[in-house]
């Protein structure tokens, strides 16, 4: 699975949507869209912008529930889930 993740430095939501890909154990390739005069055109109002295999997923803010849906199963499955008093098993338990 190929995830790009379009950012720039000082942007809360890209921080917030690293955190959340990470913690679904994926390891995105990440691109800042002011270093890059047609990205930053393409996606300036919009970041953080995550691409899946070549196709804009999510644009601001990552929907957790979509993300899961879009993942493998076997990957899915083994996620930590979090709840408020800590994680919680693949089981919830």
């Amino acid at each position: 699975m190929d995830i790009v993740l379009y950012t720039r430095q000082g942007c809360h939501l890209c921080d917030d949507a690293l955190s959340l890909l990470r913690r679904h154990g994926l390891r995105p390739r990440l691109i800042d869209v002011d270093s890059q005069p047609d990205l930053r055109a393409r996606f300036d109002t919009c970041v953080p912008v995550v691409e899946i295999d070549g196709k804009v997923r999510f644009r601001g803010r990552v929907n957790e529930v979509l993300l899961r849906r879009l993942l493998p199963a076997d990957q899915a499955a083994s996620d930590v889930r979090l709840s408020p008093d800590g994680p919680l098993s693949p089981d919830g338990s």
